[in-house]
């Protein structure tokens, strides 16, 4: 159902921007988020590597880095979509004070799939 939603609403934000701003404003506007979105994605990207990588040289699991690594992850496969609400979903998973939120989502969903799988995690 999201497959279908999501599109049909970010094409009727970029039609209405179109209208209201302008077809070249609109463009430009797509343009610029993807050239912000992949600096800060890489950026990003960069940093959870050196943290992954400091954290195994100390002998610790890096899950945390990990989980950010999946937020920056999808948040660039969002920032590459074209359209306003993948964007703003992007950017906030890009940044590290809101992708937190998302950890914690990603956490649970990985929770409620461990539990109905009646698997058991040795830690």
């Amino acid at each position: 159902m999201l497959l279908i939603i999501i599109p049909a609403a970010d094409i009727g934000f970029l039609l209405l921007s179109g209208k209201t701003i302008g077809v070249w404003p609109t463009i430009l506007l797509i343009i610029l988020t993807g050239i912000i979105g992949a600096y800060l994605a890489k950026r990003e990207g960069l940093q959870t590597i050196r943290k992954v990588q400091e954290q195994l040289s100390r002998g610790q699991l890096p899950g945390d880095a990990v989980l950010d690594g999946v937020c920056i992850l999808l948040g660039a496969a969002f920032l590459l979509t074209p359209g306003f609400m993948t964007d703003i979903v992007g950017f906030l998973m890009l940044f590290p004070p809101t992708r937190k939120l998302f950890k914690v989502l990603i956490m649970y969903f990985f929770k409620k799939k461990i539990h109905n799988s009646h698997r058991k995690i040795i830690k």
